[in-house]
Protein backbone atom coordinates (compact mmCIF):
# COMPACT_ATOMS: atom_id res chain seq x y z
CA UNK A 1 0.00 0.00 0.00
CA UNK A 2 1.95 3.54 -0.82
CA UNK A 3 1.72 5.95 1.27
CA UNK A 4 -0.83 8.16 1.10
CA UNK A 5 -4.31 9.20 2.75
CA UNK A 6 -6.68 8.50 -0.35
CA UNK A 7 -5.12 4.88 -0.58
CA UNK A 8 -5.56 4.45 3.01
CA UNK A 9 -9.03 5.63 3.88
CA UNK A 10 -10.56 3.12 0.85
CA UNK A 11 -8.64 0.59 2.24
CA UNK A 12 -10.42 1.49 5.55
CA UNK A 13 -13.58 1.61 3.92
CA UNK A 14 -13.28 -1.89 2.36
CA UNK A 15 -12.46 -3.23 6.24
CA UNK A 16 -15.23 -1.35 8.26
CA UNK A 17 -17.63 -0.14 5.93
CA UNK A 18 -20.46 -0.52 7.78
CA UNK A 19 -19.16 1.44 10.56
CA UNK A 20 -19.95 5.18 10.77
CA UNK A 21 -17.24 7.70 9.46
CA UNK A 22 -18.43 11.20 9.67
CA UNK A 23 -21.52 12.56 11.49
CA UNK A 24 -23.40 16.17 11.64
CA UNK A 25 -26.24 16.80 13.37
CA UNK A 26 -28.45 13.55 11.99
CA UNK A 27 -27.12 13.23 9.40
CA UNK A 28 -24.46 10.19 9.52
CA UNK A 29 -22.50 8.34 7.00
CA UNK A 30 -20.65 5.09 7.47
CA UNK A 31 -17.20 4.48 5.94
CA UNK A 32 -18.72 2.72 2.84
CA UNK A 33 -20.79 5.94 1.96
CA UNK A 34 -17.72 8.37 2.82
CA UNK A 35 -16.05 6.40 0.33
CA UNK A 36 -18.40 6.37 -2.54
CA UNK A 37 -19.56 9.64 -1.80
CA UNK A 38 -15.90 10.84 -2.57
CA UNK A 39 -15.36 8.76 -4.76
CA UNK A 40 -18.15 10.11 -7.17
CA UNK A 41 -17.17 14.05 -6.44
CA UNK A 42 -13.72 13.21 -7.81
CA UNK A 43 -15.27 12.00 -11.09
CA UNK A 44 -16.52 15.36 -11.09
CA UNK A 45 -13.41 16.91 -10.14
CA UNK A 46 -11.95 14.97 -13.10
CA UNK A 47 -15.05 15.79 -15.53
CA UNK A 48 -14.05 19.46 -14.98
CA UNK A 49 -10.64 18.59 -16.32
CA UNK A 50 -8.65 18.68 -12.79
CA UNK A 51 -5.50 16.91 -12.86
CA UNK A 52 -2.57 15.86 -10.49
CA UNK A 53 -1.64 19.10 -8.48
CA UNK A 54 -4.79 20.96 -8.92
CA UNK A 55 -6.08 22.74 -6.25
CA UNK A 56 -9.58 22.56 -5.13
CA UNK A 57 -11.06 25.20 -2.16
CA UNK A 58 -12.75 24.66 0.72
CA UNK A 59 -15.02 27.29 1.64
CA UNK A 60 -17.08 25.13 4.36
CA UNK A 61 -18.13 25.13 7.56
CA UNK A 62 -17.67 22.15 9.73
CA UNK A 63 -19.68 19.57 8.25
CA UNK A 64 -19.58 16.06 6.27
CA UNK A 65 -19.21 17.64 3.47
CA UNK A 66 -15.73 19.44 4.45
CA UNK A 67 -14.65 15.89 4.96
CA UNK A 68 -15.71 14.41 1.82
CA UNK A 69 -14.52 17.22 -0.98
CA UNK A 70 -11.10 16.73 1.01
CA UNK A 71 -11.04 13.22 0.53
CA UNK A 72 -12.29 13.51 -3.00
CA UNK A 73 -9.20 15.86 -3.85
CA UNK A 74 -7.08 13.28 -2.80
CA UNK A 75 -8.38 10.75 -4.74
CA UNK A 76 -7.67 12.46 -7.73
CA UNK A 77 -4.22 13.47 -6.63
CA UNK A 78 -5.50 17.01 -6.41
CA UNK A 79 -4.53 20.12 -3.71
CA UNK A 80 -7.59 20.15 -1.06
CA UNK A 81 -7.09 24.35 -0.12
CA UNK A 82 -8.55 25.23 3.48
CA UNK A 83 -10.10 28.84 3.40
CA UNK A 84 -11.31 30.50 6.23
CA UNK A 85 -14.98 30.89 6.02
CA UNK A 86 -14.53 34.20 7.65
CA UNK A 87 -12.89 35.50 4.70
CA UNK A 88 -14.89 38.57 3.10
CA UNK A 89 -14.03 39.20 -0.74
CA UNK A 90 -10.68 40.55 -0.81
CA UNK A 91 -9.14 37.77 1.42
CA UNK A 92 -11.49 35.22 -0.41
CA UNK A 93 -10.18 36.38 -3.67
CA UNK A 94 -6.55 35.96 -2.39
CA UNK A 95 -6.61 32.79 -1.63
CA UNK A 96 -8.04 31.40 -4.74
CA UNK A 97 -5.52 33.55 -6.57
CA UNK A 98 -2.93 32.64 -4.50
CA UNK A 99 -3.33 28.77 -4.40
CA UNK A 100 -4.30 28.58 -8.06
CA UNK A 101 -7.37 27.05 -7.38
CA UNK A 102 -9.42 25.40 -10.17
CA UNK A 103 -13.05 24.39 -8.01
CA UNK A 104 -14.34 26.12 -5.29
CA UNK A 105 -16.98 23.92 -2.82
CA UNK A 106 -19.08 26.64 -0.55
CA UNK A 107 -21.65 27.13 1.79
CA UNK A 108 -24.86 28.53 0.07
CA UNK A 109 -24.52 30.83 3.06
CA UNK A 110 -21.25 32.00 1.93
CA UNK A 111 -22.54 32.14 -1.65
CA UNK A 112 -22.65 36.04 -1.27
CA UNK A 113 -18.90 36.63 -1.09
CA UNK A 114 -18.58 34.13 -3.91
CA UNK A 115 -20.83 35.78 -6.06
CA UNK A 116 -19.15 39.58 -5.85
CA UNK A 117 -15.36 37.44 -6.80
CA UNK A 118 -16.17 35.13 -9.22
CA UNK A 119 -15.49 37.35 -12.41
CA UNK A 120 -12.49 37.94 -10.69
CA UNK A 121 -11.39 34.23 -10.41
CA UNK A 122 -11.32 33.52 -14.41
CA UNK A 123 -9.27 30.45 -13.25
CA UNK A 124 -11.56 28.29 -11.56
CA UNK A 125 -13.76 25.63 -13.56
CA UNK A 126 -15.88 24.28 -11.21
CA UNK A 127 -17.80 25.76 -8.75
CA UNK A 128 -20.07 23.81 -6.25
CA UNK A 129 -22.56 24.38 -3.65
CA UNK A 130 -23.67 23.04 -0.53
CA UNK A 131 -27.06 23.86 0.51
CA UNK A 132 -27.01 25.60 3.90
CA UNK A 133 -29.96 27.80 3.98
CA UNK A 134 -28.22 30.47 1.93
CA UNK A 135 -29.50 31.10 -1.76
CA UNK A 136 -28.54 29.35 -4.70
CA UNK A 137 -25.93 31.11 -6.80
CA UNK A 138 -26.32 30.80 -10.72
CA UNK A 139 -24.23 28.97 -12.43
CA UNK A 140 -22.76 26.77 -9.38
CA UNK A 141 -23.53 22.96 -9.25
CA UNK A 142 -25.76 21.53 -6.08
CA UNK A 143 -23.39 19.29 -4.36
CA UNK A 144 -26.29 16.67 -3.77
CA UNK A 145 -26.63 16.60 -8.01
CA UNK A 146 -23.09 16.31 -8.15
CA UNK A 147 -22.68 13.26 -6.11
CA UNK A 148 -25.87 11.57 -7.26
CA UNK A 149 -25.10 12.76 -10.99
CA UNK A 150 -21.55 10.65 -11.29
CA UNK A 151 -20.56 7.26 -11.05
CA UNK A 152 -17.49 6.41 -8.43
CA UNK A 153 -14.22 7.47 -10.16
CA UNK A 154 -12.19 4.37 -10.43
CA UNK A 155 -9.63 3.63 -7.93
CA UNK A 156 -5.94 4.98 -9.06
CA UNK A 157 -2.28 4.55 -7.93
CA UNK A 158 -1.23 7.11 -5.90
CA UNK A 159 2.61 8.66 -5.27
CA UNK A 160 3.75 9.42 -1.24
CA UNK A 161 5.32 12.27 -3.20
CA UNK A 162 1.69 13.74 -3.93
CA UNK A 163 1.42 17.34 -2.08
CA UNK A 164 -0.50 17.95 0.56
CA UNK A 165 -0.95 21.87 1.43
CA UNK A 166 -2.33 23.88 4.29
CA UNK A 167 -2.74 27.48 4.33
CA UNK A 168 -1.47 29.18 7.52
CA UNK A 169 -1.13 32.83 8.21
CA UNK A 170 2.45 31.95 9.82
CA UNK A 171 4.10 35.31 11.45
CA UNK A 172 3.37 37.96 8.99
CA UNK A 173 1.79 38.77 5.96
CA UNK A 174 -1.18 36.86 3.98
CA UNK A 175 -1.68 33.08 4.28
CA UNK A 176 0.79 31.04 3.06
CA UNK A 177 0.54 26.98 1.66
CA UNK A 178 2.63 25.30 4.05
CA UNK A 179 3.71 22.38 1.56
CA UNK A 180 3.91 18.64 2.55
CA UNK A 181 4.92 15.35 0.71
CA UNK A 182 1.57 13.05 1.26
CA UNK A 183 3.70 9.96 2.82
CA UNK A 184 6.32 11.94 4.79
CA UNK A 185 3.37 13.59 6.80
CA UNK A 186 0.99 10.47 6.74
CA UNK A 187 4.01 8.20 8.50
CA UNK A 188 4.22 11.34 10.57
CA UNK A 189 0.66 11.28 12.21
CA UNK A 190 0.60 7.60 11.68
CA UNK A 191 3.23 7.80 14.58
CA UNK A 192 1.66 10.78 16.62
CA UNK A 193 -2.12 9.60 16.73
CA UNK A 194 -1.18 5.69 17.26
CA UNK A 195 1.31 5.31 20.46
CA UNK A 196 -0.40 7.69 22.46
CA UNK A 197 -3.63 5.64 22.95
CA UNK A 198 -1.78 2.32 22.90
CA UNK A 199 -1.81 0.85 19.55
CA UNK A 200 1.87 0.57 18.61
CA UNK A 201 3.44 1.80 15.94
CA UNK A 202 1.77 0.10 12.86
CA UNK A 203 2.81 -0.13 8.99
CA UNK A 204 0.23 0.92 7.07
CA UNK A 205 -0.93 -2.12 5.24
CA UNK A 206 -1.47 -3.55 8.94
CA UNK A 207 -4.00 -0.40 10.14
CA UNK A 208 -7.31 -1.91 7.83
CA UNK A 209 -7.30 -4.84 10.10
CA UNK A 210 -6.09 -2.90 13.03
CA UNK A 211 -9.25 -0.55 12.85
CA UNK A 212 -11.74 -4.11 11.93
CA UNK A 213 -10.73 -5.53 15.49
CA UNK A 214 -10.93 -1.61 16.95
CA UNK A 215 -14.40 -1.78 16.41
CA UNK A 216 -15.12 -5.60 16.99
CA UNK A 217 -13.40 -4.98 20.67
CA UNK A 218 -15.31 -1.51 21.37
CA UNK A 219 -12.44 0.47 21.20
CA UNK A 220 -12.84 2.32 18.31
CA UNK A 221 -12.66 6.64 18.38
CA UNK A 222 -14.70 9.10 18.19
CA UNK A 223 -13.64 12.32 17.97
CA UNK A 224 -15.20 15.84 18.00
CA UNK A 225 -13.45 18.27 16.98
CA UNK A 226 -14.71 21.45 18.25
CA UNK A 227 -12.27 24.02 16.61
CA UNK A 228 -12.63 24.85 12.91
CA UNK A 229 -11.75 21.90 10.33
CA UNK A 230 -10.04 25.32 8.29
CA UNK A 231 -7.57 25.31 10.87
CA UNK A 232 -4.80 22.72 11.58
CA UNK A 233 -5.72 21.61 15.14
CA UNK A 234 -9.46 20.61 13.75
CA UNK A 235 -8.22 18.91 10.77
CA UNK A 236 -4.97 17.39 11.83
CA UNK A 237 -6.04 16.32 15.18
CA UNK A 238 -9.82 16.87 15.21
CA UNK A 239 -10.24 14.75 11.61
CA UNK A 240 -7.19 13.60 9.70
CA UNK A 241 -5.09 11.76 12.49
CA UNK A 242 -8.27 10.07 14.42
CA UNK A 243 -9.78 9.45 10.45
CA UNK A 244 -6.55 6.99 9.94
CA UNK A 245 -7.65 4.47 12.61
CA UNK A 246 -11.03 4.53 11.22
CA UNK A 247 -12.58 6.72 13.86
CA UNK A 248 -15.82 8.33 13.68
CA UNK A 249 -15.89 12.21 13.30
CA UNK A 250 -18.55 14.29 14.68
CA UNK A 251 -18.86 17.57 14.12
CA UNK A 252 -20.54 20.80 15.83
CA UNK A 253 -23.25 22.14 14.77
CA UNK A 254 -23.66 25.66 16.01
CA UNK A 255 -21.22 28.20 13.67
CA UNK A 256 -19.72 29.70 17.32
CA UNK A 257 -18.70 27.84 19.74
CA UNK A 258 -21.34 26.46 22.32
CA UNK A 259 -19.40 24.60 25.65
CA UNK A 260 -23.05 23.38 26.35
CA UNK A 261 -23.49 22.04 22.88
CA UNK A 262 -20.21 20.40 22.82
CA UNK A 263 -20.82 17.99 25.99
CA UNK A 264 -24.45 17.69 24.70
CA UNK A 265 -23.04 15.95 21.63
CA UNK A 266 -20.10 13.88 23.83
CA UNK A 267 -22.76 12.63 25.70
CA UNK A 268 -24.98 11.51 23.11
CA UNK A 269 -22.21 10.15 20.38
CA UNK A 270 -20.34 8.19 23.70
CA UNK A 271 -17.11 10.66 22.31
CA UNK A 272 -13.77 9.39 23.47
CA UNK A 273 -11.74 12.36 22.61
CA UNK A 274 -12.93 16.22 21.89
CA UNK A 275 -10.26 18.56 20.54
CA UNK A 276 -10.23 22.13 21.43
CA UNK A 277 -7.92 25.53 21.20
CA UNK A 278 -6.66 26.23 24.52
CA UNK A 279 -8.60 28.41 27.32
CA UNK A 280 -10.47 29.77 25.02
CA UNK A 281 -12.68 26.46 24.65
CA UNK A 282 -11.89 25.00 27.73
CA UNK A 283 -13.42 27.69 29.77
CA UNK A 284 -16.75 28.00 28.01
CA UNK A 285 -16.45 23.95 29.02
CA UNK A 286 -16.45 24.84 32.16
CA UNK A 287 -18.87 26.98 32.33
CA UNK A 288 -21.33 24.83 31.02
CA UNK A 289 -20.07 22.03 32.97
CA UNK A 290 -21.16 24.23 36.07
CA UNK A 291 -24.59 25.55 34.14
CA UNK A 292 -25.61 22.14 34.15
CA UNK A 293 -25.15 20.90 37.13
CA UNK A 294 -27.08 23.67 38.80
CA UNK A 295 -29.67 23.08 36.85
CA UNK A 296 -29.80 19.54 38.01
CA UNK A 297 -29.14 18.02 34.58
CA UNK A 298 -25.13 17.40 34.89
CA UNK A 299 -23.39 16.06 31.66
CA UNK A 300 -22.06 13.03 31.85
CA UNK A 301 -18.51 12.88 30.42
CA UNK A 302 -17.30 9.65 31.32
CA UNK A 303 -17.02 8.50 27.78
CA UNK A 304 -13.89 10.87 26.91
CA UNK A 305 -10.61 9.62 27.32
CA UNK A 306 -8.89 12.69 25.73
CA UNK A 307 -8.86 16.45 25.46
CA UNK A 308 -6.30 17.84 23.11
CA UNK A 309 -5.37 21.13 22.35
CA UNK A 310 -2.97 23.09 20.05
CA UNK A 311 -2.05 26.38 18.99
CA UNK A 312 -3.44 28.95 21.94
CA UNK A 313 -2.31 29.38 25.66
CA UNK A 314 -4.29 26.48 27.76
CA UNK A 315 -3.25 27.24 31.29
CA UNK A 316 -2.40 24.88 33.96
CA UNK A 317 -5.47 26.30 36.20
CA UNK A 318 -7.76 25.56 34.01
CA UNK A 319 -6.57 21.77 33.17
CA UNK A 320 -6.80 21.46 36.75
CA UNK A 321 -10.31 22.59 36.65
CA UNK A 322 -11.07 20.18 34.62
CA UNK A 323 -9.65 17.57 35.73
CA UNK A 324 -12.24 18.05 38.80
CA UNK A 325 -14.80 17.15 36.75
CA UNK A 326 -13.10 13.54 35.08
CA UNK A 327 -9.88 11.85 34.97
CA UNK A 328 -9.39 13.05 31.19
CA UNK A 329 -5.95 12.63 29.51
CA UNK A 330 -5.02 16.17 28.24
CA UNK A 331 -2.64 16.37 25.95
CA UNK A 332 -1.02 20.13 25.29
CA UNK A 333 0.66 19.92 22.00
CA UNK A 334 3.03 22.53 21.14
CA UNK A 335 3.18 22.99 16.81
CA UNK A 336 2.20 24.78 13.87
CA UNK A 337 1.26 24.17 10.47
CA UNK A 338 5.36 23.99 9.83
CA UNK A 339 6.07 21.45 12.25
CA UNK A 340 5.49 19.63 15.95
CA UNK A 341 7.62 20.92 18.83
CA UNK A 342 6.72 19.48 21.82
CA UNK A 343 4.34 18.30 23.91
CA UNK A 344 2.48 18.21 27.28
CA UNK A 345 0.55 15.57 29.38
CA UNK A 346 -1.42 16.54 32.31
CA UNK A 347 -3.58 14.04 34.25
CA UNK A 348 -4.53 14.02 37.83
CA UNK A 349 -1.82 14.54 39.88
CA UNK A 350 0.10 15.93 37.47
CA UNK A 351 -0.53 19.07 36.60
CA UNK A 352 2.54 21.06 34.92
CA UNK A 353 3.31 24.49 34.39
CA UNK A 354 1.64 26.27 31.85
CA UNK A 355 3.66 27.11 28.90
CA UNK A 356 5.76 23.94 29.36
CA UNK A 357 6.23 21.14 27.35
CA UNK A 358 8.04 18.08 26.71
CA UNK A 359 10.35 18.67 23.88
CA UNK A 360 10.02 16.56 20.89
CA UNK A 361 13.33 14.35 19.73
CA UNK A 362 13.72 16.09 16.55
CA UNK A 363 13.37 19.95 18.26
CA UNK A 364 16.20 22.10 19.11
CA UNK A 365 16.15 25.74 20.22
CA UNK A 366 18.87 27.94 18.34
CA UNK A 367 20.25 31.85 18.97
CA UNK A 368 19.71 33.98 16.17
CA UNK A 369 23.29 33.24 15.39
CA UNK A 370 22.89 29.90 14.80
CA UNK A 371 24.28 28.21 18.22
CA UNK A 372 22.27 25.74 20.08
CA UNK A 373 20.65 27.12 23.31
CA UNK A 374 22.53 25.04 26.47
CA UNK A 375 19.53 23.70 29.10
CA UNK A 376 19.40 25.63 31.71
CA UNK A 377 21.61 28.35 30.26
CA UNK A 378 18.44 31.03 30.67
CA UNK A 379 19.37 32.10 26.70
CA UNK A 380 15.79 32.35 24.70
CA UNK A 381 16.23 31.15 21.65
CA UNK A 382 14.13 30.15 18.16
CA UNK A 383 12.26 27.05 18.49
CA UNK A 384 13.33 24.68 15.42
CA UNK A 385 11.42 22.04 14.67
CA UNK A 386 12.60 18.49 12.60
CA UNK A 387 11.67 15.37 11.58
CA UNK A 388 9.05 15.60 9.05
CA UNK A 389 9.71 19.35 7.75
CA UNK A 390 7.56 20.81 4.98
CA UNK A 391 9.34 21.52 1.77
CA UNK A 392 8.51 25.22 1.77
CA UNK A 393 5.88 27.74 1.22
CA UNK A 394 3.79 27.49 -2.12
CA UNK A 395 4.89 30.11 -4.44
CA UNK A 396 7.09 32.09 -2.17
CA UNK A 397 10.70 31.32 -2.39
CA UNK A 398 11.68 34.18 0.02
CA UNK A 399 10.03 32.82 3.08
CA UNK A 400 10.49 29.31 2.75
CA UNK A 401 14.32 29.90 3.07
CA UNK A 402 13.70 32.10 6.28
CA UNK A 403 11.87 29.16 7.50
CA UNK A 404 12.78 26.38 6.59
CA UNK A 405 17.13 25.62 7.15
CA UNK A 406 19.50 23.37 7.46
CA UNK A 407 21.85 22.99 10.27
CA UNK A 408 24.81 20.36 10.66
CA UNK A 409 23.07 19.11 7.17
CA UNK A 410 19.93 18.74 9.28
CA UNK A 411 16.74 20.87 8.45
CA UNK A 412 14.51 22.23 10.29
CA UNK A 413 11.35 24.57 10.67
CA UNK A 414 11.64 27.61 12.19
CA UNK A 415 8.33 28.79 12.51
CA UNK A 416 8.54 31.67 14.88
CA UNK A 417 8.14 30.84 18.25
CA UNK A 418 10.69 31.27 21.34
CA UNK A 419 11.55 29.69 23.94
CA UNK A 420 13.72 28.83 26.85
CA UNK A 421 15.38 24.84 27.68
CA UNK A 422 14.79 24.31 31.04
CA UNK A 423 17.62 22.15 32.68
CA UNK A 424 15.51 19.16 32.47
CA UNK A 425 15.89 19.98 28.52
CA UNK A 426 11.97 20.93 28.40
CA UNK A 427 11.05 23.82 26.59
CA UNK A 428 9.27 27.09 28.56
CA UNK A 429 6.95 28.78 25.13
CA UNK A 430 7.38 32.59 25.36
CA UNK A 431 5.71 33.45 22.00
CA UNK A 432 5.69 34.38 18.39
CA UNK A 433 8.88 36.48 17.72
CA UNK A 434 6.66 38.69 15.84
CA UNK A 435 3.71 40.92 16.62
CA UNK A 436 0.99 38.14 15.71
CA UNK A 437 -2.13 38.42 17.77
CA UNK A 438 -3.52 34.77 18.65
CA UNK A 439 -7.71 35.66 19.60
CA UNK A 440 -10.01 33.07 20.57
CA UNK A 441 -7.38 30.60 18.04
CA UNK A 442 -7.22 32.69 15.09
CA UNK A 443 -4.08 34.42 13.87
CA UNK A 444 -4.44 38.36 13.48
CA UNK A 445 -1.29 40.02 11.64
CA UNK A 446 -1.13 43.50 12.48
CA UNK A 447 0.06 44.83 9.39
CA UNK A 448 -2.98 43.79 7.57
CA UNK A 449 -5.18 45.51 9.89
CA UNK A 450 -3.49 48.56 10.24
CA UNK A 451 -3.88 49.16 6.35
CA UNK A 452 -7.43 48.03 6.52
CA UNK A 453 -8.20 50.96 9.11
CA UNK A 454 -5.86 53.36 6.99
CA UNK A 455 -7.83 53.02 3.87
CA UNK A 456 -10.31 55.54 6.21
CA UNK A 457 -9.65 59.24 4.60
CA UNK A 458 -9.81 60.12 7.73
CA UNK A 459 -6.87 58.04 9.02
CA UNK A 460 -3.27 58.96 8.74
CA UNK A 461 -1.65 56.22 10.76
CA UNK A 462 -2.98 53.04 12.42
CA UNK A 463 -0.58 50.53 14.79
CA UNK A 464 -2.50 47.33 16.05
CA UNK A 465 -1.53 45.45 18.99
CA UNK A 466 -2.82 42.16 21.05
CA UNK A 467 -3.35 42.60 24.86
CA UNK A 468 -4.77 40.19 27.40
CA UNK A 469 -7.86 38.91 27.28
CA UNK A 470 -9.76 36.39 29.28
CA UNK A 471 -12.24 35.15 27.01
CA UNK A 472 -10.22 35.53 23.58
CA UNK A 473 -6.70 34.83 25.24
CA UNK A 474 -5.54 38.00 23.16
CA UNK A 475 -7.74 40.78 21.97
CA UNK A 476 -7.11 42.88 19.06
CA UNK A 477 -6.50 46.66 19.79
CA UNK A 478 -4.66 49.78 18.29
CA UNK A 479 -4.19 53.46 17.98
CA UNK A 480 -4.98 55.43 15.18
CA UNK A 481 -3.66 59.24 14.24
CA UNK A 482 -6.57 61.83 11.94
CA UNK A 483 -5.94 64.10 9.39
CA UNK A 484 -6.76 67.73 11.39
CA UNK A 485 -10.59 68.81 11.37
CA UNK A 486 -12.05 65.29 11.30
CA UNK A 487 -14.05 64.08 13.86
CA UNK A 488 -13.93 60.68 13.77
CA UNK A 489 -13.73 58.52 16.36
CA UNK A 490 -12.71 55.02 17.30
CA UNK A 491 -16.17 53.27 16.62
CA UNK A 492 -16.29 55.15 13.29
CA UNK A 493 -13.52 53.69 12.50
CA UNK A 494 -14.38 50.02 13.70
CA UNK A 495 -17.60 50.15 11.66
CA UNK A 496 -15.76 51.21 8.51
CA UNK A 497 -12.67 48.13 8.94
CA UNK A 498 -15.71 45.55 9.71
CA UNK A 499 -16.37 45.92 6.02
CA UNK A 500 -12.76 45.46 4.58
CA UNK A 501 -11.73 42.35 7.21
CA UNK A 502 -13.70 39.40 8.69
CA UNK A 503 -15.18 40.19 12.32
CA UNK A 504 -12.41 38.58 14.31
CA UNK A 505 -9.41 41.04 12.71
CA UNK A 506 -11.46 44.14 13.52
CA UNK A 507 -10.31 46.02 16.71
CA UNK A 508 -12.53 45.70 19.89
CA UNK A 509 -11.05 49.20 20.58
CA UNK A 510 -9.29 51.80 18.30
CA UNK A 511 -8.23 54.88 20.29
CA UNK A 512 -7.23 58.00 18.86
CA UNK A 513 -3.95 59.55 19.29
CA UNK A 514 -1.88 62.57 18.61
CA UNK A 515 0.57 60.86 16.51
CA UNK A 516 1.29 57.23 15.57
CA UNK A 517 4.92 56.91 16.63
CA UNK A 518 7.54 55.02 14.52
CA UNK A 519 11.04 54.35 14.20
CA UNK A 520 12.97 57.10 12.16
CA UNK A 521 13.54 54.34 9.30
CA UNK A 522 9.15 54.18 9.41
CA UNK A 523 9.51 50.91 11.38
CA UNK A 524 6.71 50.76 13.32
CA UNK A 525 7.02 51.23 17.24
CA UNK A 526 4.74 48.44 18.73
CA UNK A 527 6.11 48.89 22.00
CA UNK A 528 5.03 52.53 22.55
CA UNK A 529 1.74 51.39 20.67
CA UNK A 530 1.09 48.37 23.53
CA UNK A 531 1.60 51.20 26.39
CA UNK A 532 -0.24 53.88 24.99
CA UNK A 533 -3.03 50.90 24.66
CA UNK A 534 -3.06 50.32 28.08
CA UNK A 535 -3.04 53.55 29.13
CA UNK A 536 -6.16 54.49 27.28
CA UNK A 537 -7.88 51.17 29.02
CA UNK A 538 -6.75 52.31 32.02
CA UNK A 539 -8.72 55.64 32.10
CA UNK A 540 -12.37 54.15 30.40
Amino acid sequence: MEMHYATLWEAIADAVGDREAVVTGSVRRTWSEYEDRASRLAAAFAGAGLGRDSKVGLYLWNSNEYLEAQFAGMKGRHVPININYRYLDDELLYMLDNSDAEALVFHTSLGDRVERVRERAPQVKLWIEVDDGGPSLPGALAYEEVIAGHDPAPRITRSPDDVYMLYTGGTTGMPKGVMYDMGGILQAFIAIGFPIVGLGLPEAHEIPALTARLWEEGRSVTSIPACPLMHGTGQWLGAMIPHCAGARVVMLTERSFDGRELWEVAEREKATQLVIVGDAFAKPMLRALDEAKAEGRPHDVSSVKFVISSGVMWTAEVKAQLLDWHEFLLIDAMGSSEGAMGTQITTRGNVGQTARFAKNPTTKVFTEDGREVEPGSGEAGMVAAGGNVPFGYYKDEAKSATTFRTIDDVRYSFPGDWALVEADGSLTLLGRGSNCINTAGEKVYPEEVEEAVKEHPDVIDCLVVGVDDEKFGQRVTGVASLRPGSDADGEALRQFTRSKLAGYKVPKQLFIVDRVRRAVNGKADYKWARKAVEEALAQR
